[in-house]
């Protein structure tokens, strides 16, 4: 969220996600979440960002899921190359849609009861939503809700980054207990 605050002081084309500059500049894929297009923009991102840091604390995820989303964060990015008609992107929505589907994970696994019934309707709500969007549609989409063009792919992306990362996380944790135990 900070990144997200000073980087609107920064010329946003030196930080966000271009394709063409992948391998010449890998810092992009960490610095294009932290671009933003509007104040609408960086105003909903750090209000979701706020929305999914809850979720994450009320489910209790362990420091691996923590790390396992500082993976999905760069991984988010890079998968957007499937996209190459996508010449720029910025913001933190992808990054956040990795931080959804990393808890859902987390609380399908190793939670009971109405916690995991949570992370089974929110997991749902998130696959709904992004197939929704059309993330194999256009590469920008309008709509009369944003002042900004969206990339739906980048929550889809974000999603399957954070879904892959989050496994990772819950198999190398898994594994790390078993050998500590007597």
């Amino acid at each position: 969220m900070a990144g997200s605050v000073l980087a609107m002081a920064l010329p946003a084309a030196g930080l966000d996600w271009q394709p063409a500059q992948a391998l010449a500049q890998p810092w992009r894929a960490v610095t294009a979440a932290w671009v933003h297009w509007s104040e609408q923009h960086l105003g909903a991102n750090l209000l979701a960002a706020l929305v999914v840091g809850a979720y994450g604390w009320a489910a209790r995820v362990p420091r691996a899921q923590a790390w396992a989303w500082a993976a999905a964060w760069p991984l988010t990015h890079l998968g957007l190359l499937v996209k190459p008609e996508l010449l720029r992107y910025g913001g933190l929505s992808g990054v956040l849609h990795a931080g959804v589907a990393i808890v859902c994970l987390y609380l399908l696994v190793h939670a009971a009861g109405l916690r995991r019934w949570v992370g089974a309707g929110v997991a749902l709500g998130l696959v709904v939503k992004v197939a929704s969007e059309k993330p194999w549609g256009a590469a920008l989409q309008r709509s009369e809700d944003w002042d900004i063009a969206v990339a739906p792919l980048a929550h889809a992306t974000g999603a399957v980054a954070g879904l892959l990362c989050g496994a990772l996380a819950l198999l190398f944790s898994s594994r790390a207990r078993a050998k500590r135990a007597p």
